[in-house]
C-alpha cells in the first residue's frame, strides 16, 4: 500500500535562474563507460538517462572536450560531429520525458596516461605525478601513473578554446546547459590547487593566478551559453586523484567569490567527505560558500533524503545531487515522493561493465 506523501521541500519545483526544475533533486555526474571505444553516445545511454528524467536536473557523466582530455576507457566525448549526433539521442530522450539535462565538460590532465595519447605524456600544470594504485589503460592493463608534462604558457589558450568548442557542440546537441568539471583532481582542479600547481608564470604562485585558467574557461564557455546556463563543480575537501592543499580554504573561498560575479546556473560543491577527505583542517561546508556565492548552491556526496531535505529547509543548499542511489533507483524521485524503499546499492563490479548489465536494467519500484 502506498503511503500518502508528505510535503517535502526537496520535491517542490525550483526556479534555477531562468530554468524551471520539477524538483530540487539532481542526478550527479557518474562515469559509466558505455560509449564504446569510439566514445560516441548511443541508444543504450539514451535509455539510461531517460529512465532517470524525473530528476529536477540530470548532469551527464564527465565528457571529454578533446582527444588530449581523454584518459578513461569508453567514456564519451563532445569534440566530433558524430559525438554531437550521439548526444542528440540522449537530450531528445530526456526532453521527451520532461527532463532537464546539463553536459559536464572534462579534461583529465595528469589523471590520464600516455597509452591514451599514442605515447605522448598526459599534460598538467606541473610535472607532479599522482601517487595512487594506477590507471586502467586501453590495452586492459592497469599501469602506474606517469609524471605528466607541464603545459607551456602558450599552450593554455588552445585548451581554453577546446572548452569553448565543446560548449558549442553541447549547445548543438540540445543540452540545457553545461557544467565545467573543476573537481576531483582533473586538469582545472590541478591548476587550482597548490599541491599540483607549482608554476611561476601567470597561472601559478598565488590564489589569484591559480584561478586564472578556470576564469578563462568560464569566460569562453559563457560566450556560448548565457551564464545562467553554465555551472562549475569544485571539491574543496577532496582527496581523489591525490588532491588536497594546505591553503584550500583561502583558495576555494577566492574561487567562489570570483564565480559569484557571473550569475551562474549554480555552484556544485562536493561538500561531503565520504568520497575521501584530505584532513588538512575543518571541511568546507555549504554555509561557508553562502557567504561569498549568491547564485544557487548544489550540495553533493553522501546525502540521504533526510539530510538533503534538511539542507534545503535551512537554506544551506538550493539543490542536492545524488549519485549512487540513482544507479539502482532510476525512479529515485518517485521513491522519495511515495516513501518507497530504495533498492539495494549497486554491485560495483558492474559499474564499468561496458554493456547493459548494471546500467539500464534496474527496474522501477514494484516491477520485477
Amino acid at each position: 500500500m502506498n503511503t500518502q506523501p508528505a510535503t517535502k521541500q526537496l520535491l517542490e519545483p525550483f526556479e534555477m535562474q531562468d530554468l524551471t526544475l520539477a524538483n530540487h533533486v539532481v542526478m550527479a555526474p557518474m562515469t559509466r563507460s558505455r560509449a564504446g571505444n569510439n566514445r560516441i553516445p548511443n541508444a543504450l545511454m539514451a535509455e539510461y538517462y531517460s529512465q532517470r528524467a524525473s530528476a529536477g536536473l540530470i548532469i551527464t557523466e564527465a565528457v571529454t572536450i578533446s582527444t588530449q582530455a581523454n584518459g578513461w576507457n569508453q567514456s564519451p566525448g563532445i569534440y566530433t560531429d558524430e559525438m554531437v549526433d550521439g548526444w542528440k539521442l540522449v537530450t531528445e530522450a530526456v526532453h521527451a520525458q520532461g527532463g532537464r539535462i546539463f553536459l559536464q565538460l572534462w579534461h583529465m590532465g595528469r589523471a590520464s596516461h600516455s597509452d591514451f595519447h599514442d605515447g605522448d605524456l598526459p599534460v598538467a600544470p606541473s610535472a607532479v605525478a599522482i601517487t595512487g594504485d594506477g590507471i586502467h589503460t586501453p590495452d586492459g592493463q592497469k599501469k602506474q601513473y606517469e609524471i605528466p608534462r607541464a603545459l607551456k604558457t602558450d599552450e593554455i589558450p588552445k585548451i581554453v578554446e577546446d572548452y569553448r568548442l565543446a560548449a558549442t557542440h553541447a549547445k548543438a546537441a540540445g543540452f540545457d546547459g553545461v557544467e565545467i568539471h573543476s573537481a576531483n583532481g582533473y586538469l582545472l582542479d590541478q591548476f587550482l590547487q597548490s599541491k599540483t600547481n607549482h608554476r611561476t608564470d601567470a597561472y601559478g604562485g598565488s590564489v589569484e593566478n591559480r584561478y586564472r585558467f578556470l576564469g578563462e574557461v568560464v569566460d569562453a564557455v559563457t560566450s556560448v551559453f548565457p551564464a545562467n546556463r553554465v555551472a562549475v563543480r569544485i571539491a574543496p575537501n577532496g582527496v581523489f586523484n591525490d588532491m588536497g592543499s594546505p591553503d584550500y580554504r583561502e583558495q576555494f573561498t577566492y574561487i567562489a567569490s570570483q564565480l559569484d560575479k557571473y550569475g551562474l546556473a549554480y555552484l556544485h560543491v562536493m561538500d561531503g567527505t565520504s568520497f575521501g577527505f584530505h584532513e588538512l583542517g575543518e571541511p568546507m561546508v555549504l554555509r561557508d560558500f553562502r557567504k561569498v556565492f549568491h547564485a544557487p548552491l548544489m550540495g553533493n556526496v553522501g546525502y540521504t533524503e533526510a539530510t538533503a531535505e534538511a539542507a534545503i529547509e535551512t537554506g544551506n543548499a538550493d539543490l542536492i545531487a545524488f549519485g549512487r542511489p540513482f544507479i539502482t533507483n532510476p525512479d529515485l524521485v518517485e521513491r522519495f515522493t511515495h516513501n518507497w524503499p530504495l533498492a539495494e546499492p549497486a554491485d560495483m563490479s558492474t559499474w564499468y561493465s561496458f554493456d547493459e548489465k548494471g546500467y539500464a536494467d534496474y527496474p522501477k519500484y514494484g516491477v520485477e
